[in-house]
């Protein structure tokens, strides 16, 4: 690929081990987002999950479901096939910033208590495929050739 800025966006320096990560980073997102936006795995859909966002003051909160539960499916499904994983774990990266600021910080640091130690490791995951790209077994690789 001869375009530097296309070249950027797609290439990778890790290997296997990060792609095994990637993905089930991405299978982890796409559960969650598929609770927020249709309701699956015991989520409340956008409504439900809008109402309670509301409820914690972001506002509107329909919208930050959307937005949240977009970011989080198609994202982990952009993580999963290893697509335009770079801006994927960006928009994952501020998706986790703001849940660990909004919901979990206050709780401490222990998942017990609702805290932030899973979405801390979760954003260990994106940083990762932000900084490496999408590692070895990825369309972005196959893109960079």
């Amino acid at each position: 690929m001869k375009n530097t800025t296309l070249n950027a966006l797609f290439s990778t320096r890790a290997g296997a081990g990060l792609s095994v990560i990637r993905i089930l980073v991405g299978i982890i997102f796409m559960a969650h987002g598929a609770q927020k936006l249709f309701g699956l795995f015991g989520g409340y859909g956008l409504e439900g999950t809008g109402q309670w966002m509301e409820s914690i003051g972001l506002a509107p909160g329909y919208l930050m479901a959307l937005l949240s539960g977009s970011a989080e499916f198609f994202g982990g499904l952009a993580l999963v096939v290893g697509l335009l994983a770079r801006p994927a774990a960006l928009a994952l990266t501020v998706t986790l910033i703001v849940a660990i600021v909004s919901v979990h910080i206050g709780n401490g640091l222990f998942m017990s208590n609702n805290g932030y130690e899973f979405a801390l490791a979760l954003l260990a995951g994106t940083v990762a495929v932000m900084i490496e790209g999408a590692g070895r077994f990825s369309l972005d690789r196959l893109i960079a050739r």
